[in-house]
């Protein structure tokens, strides 16, 4: 590569920190933090990142946070004096084997395609997209594994998606007032998570308020006298337009409520990605309790049964006046 096309070698900040050691709780803060930011460690109390504007503003703002705690921080501009240390400090940065480690989960995943619950491995696949934009928000200098983890992501999500949202016919719209869908016994498969709960809530406090609901493992088969939903050849289920919960609110002309809208949303990211909702994190909390606390099915589903109450009069609420 010839010198006018070589990219410069990159500019250095040096951080060095002095911390008080009778406060452990404020120097782990701050050491959370250096890590948070990328840093790299020459050594104790010494740290290095690439000289940026970000990056100059992320240590400006915790020397404010470290003098506040009666300690005292130092930034100063570095430059490698030679080649073989310009590659050991970028090699501090290399990010390679977390990519890899990512790359290696995915691929994992691949095995349980038609076997385990496509929305479980959507689950999964949303938390590794997590992953990979946190180890590339932190990726000073993108390399070819950066890129790799990239496709080997979005062709994972790609071929789970047209699991989770399968290319099948819509359902003729039917009534609320249908007396077919009165007193009936509704019937999904176990694990219950976000789609499945909030379609049984919906389904008892809207569609069939004396609806009875039935919990069907993976080989079960579904009466013929009950209504399916959340499964693959359900009455009501995933296709490429929407969750279950989605599908039966337009079926029962609910899709203009908007608070059911707004769960419908949240229950479409929680089950398969997509949209960020700000309550999800919250809701996902909530449901994980309830998970945690329930020793069977029915108490689970009766405690989430809450949360969807909690959301739907949150949702319905009017604004106070000022």
């Amino acid at each position: 590569m010839s010198k006018e096309t070589q990219v410069p070698e990159p500019k250095w900040l040096a951080y060095v920190t002095i911390l008080r050691t009778d406060e452990p709780a404020a120097r782990m803060r701050v050491l959370r933090t250096l890590d948070s930011l990328g840093c790299a460690v020459l050594r104790e109390g010494v740290y290095l990142l690439p000289d940026n504007d970000i990056n100059r503003r992320g240590l400006m703002r915790l020397t404010d946070h470290i003098s506040r705690l009666n300690g005292s921080a130092y930034l100063l501009p570095v430059t490698a004096t030679n080649e073989p240390q310009a590659l050991a400090f970028r090699g501090l940065f290399d990010r390679s084997e977390s990519y890899d480690e990512l790359i290696k989960t995915v691929q994992s995943l691949e095995t349980g395609f038609g076997i385990s619950e496509p929305a479980s491995i959507a689950r999964v696949l949303a938390k590794q997209r997590r992953e990979f934009e946190a180890i590339s928000a932190l990726d000073f200098f993108p390399s070819p594994r950066r890129e790799l983890a990239a496709r080997t992501l979005e062709n994972a999500e790609e071929k789970v998606r047209g699991l989770v949202f399968p290319d099948t016919p819509k359902a003729a719209p039917v009534t609320r007032s249908g007396r077919h869908y009165f007193r009936r016994v509704w019937a999904t498969r176990v694990p219950l998570w976000a789609d499945r709960l909030a379609s049984a809530w919906l389904v008892r406090r809207f569609i069939d308020p004396e609806a009875s609901l039935i919990w069907l493992e993976k080989t079960q088969e579904c009466p013929v006298t009950a209504i399916g939903f959340g499964f693959e050849g359900a009455a009501f289920a995933n296709s490429k337009s929407g969750v279950t919960f989605e599908h039966l609110l337009a079926n029962f002309d609910l899709q203009n409520n908007a608070a059911l809208a707004k769960i419908a949303a949240l229950v479409h990211y929680l089950d398969t990605g997509g949209e960020p909702v700000a309550e999800a994190a919250g809701v996902e909390t909530l449901l994980q309790g309830a998970q945690r606390r329930s020793t069977n099915t029915d108490e689970l589903f009766s405690e989430s049964e809450k949360t969807f109450d909690l959301l739907y009069d949150a949702y319905t609420e009017e604004p106070r006046k000022t």
